[in-house]
């Protein structure tokens, strides 16, 4: 995978050619936290920034205002935005959280067969794909979606609500980037949920939906180290029973 100008200390515009803005810029940022190019505490100037991405304030002020819902940056009122001194524990522990959400719609769509097991296969697929080719973007969208496709389908609006308020896309990254996970092992890893579902057994579908979860909960709070995939090692996930 090429790797762009704007993961580094440096910024392109032609960094933004082939990704949507919003997430080039919150990746570009997310890499730089986690990398060391900002460092604990360092204010990070919207103007400054969006001068070096060849952008206006707006996406900038979008990015960082995500960031901070992760942990990552603080907002104090009137001085600006800084890199948070501490790494926030809730990267690890949002997963004890997201864990019991979807063990839960996974149960209700197995036992209601409500869940389109089409749609699971085909972002299943795409993801391994995507994988393949080293696309960490790829990886990373057909992921949510599949997870999305089963809060989806268990049609509970508070189980939906809270979910989608966990910044799922912005922490997936922040996983993905900080500890040089295989991502064919990742695609892969949601193959076990897929048959469960299948299998029509609501707790065994629950169960594996709940193991997918648990394996990143148990990884380490990322450091500020680098988030290059090409200079991390490889972690293998322990494939669902």
């Amino acid at each position: 995978m090429r790797k762009s100008k704007a993961a580094g200390t440096g910024a392109g515009k032609g960094d933004f050619v082939n990704t949507p803005l919003r997430q080039r810029l919150k990746e570009a940022l997310l890499r730089r936290i986690l990398g060391g190019h900002y460092h604990p505490g360092e204010r990070l100037i919207e103007l400054r920034i969006a001068e070096e991405f060849g952008t206006s304030q707006g996406p900038v002020r979008e990015a960082l205002r995500e960031l901070e819902a992760t942990g990552l940056v603080t907002n104090i009122p009137r001085r600006g935005t800084y890199v948070a001194e501490v790494m926030s524990e809730g990267l690890r522990e949002i997963y004890t959280v997201r864990g019991a959400l979807e063990e839960q719609a996974t149960r209700i769509v197995t036992a209601r067969q409500a869940c389109d097991i089409d749609a699971l296969q085909r972002a299943t697929d795409l993801m391994h794909e995507a994988a393949l080719a080293g696309d960490i973007h790829g990886v990373i969208e057909h992921s949510v979606t599949f997870h999305r496709t089963i809060m989806e389908a268990a049609r509970n609006r508070l189980l939906f609500n809270i979910w989608q308020s966990l910044q799922i896309e912005t922490r997936t990254t922040i996983t993905m980037l900080t500890e040089g996970l295989d991502l064919v092992w990742i695609a892969d890893s949601h193959q076990p949920i897929i048959d469960a579902i299948r299998s029509g057994d609501a707790e065994l579908a629950a169960r594996v939906a709940r193991e997918h979860q648990d394996y990143f909960e148990h990884l380490p709070v990322p450091a500020a180290a680098t988030a290059s995939k090409e200079e991390a090692g490889k972690v293998r996930p322990a494939r669902s029973r």
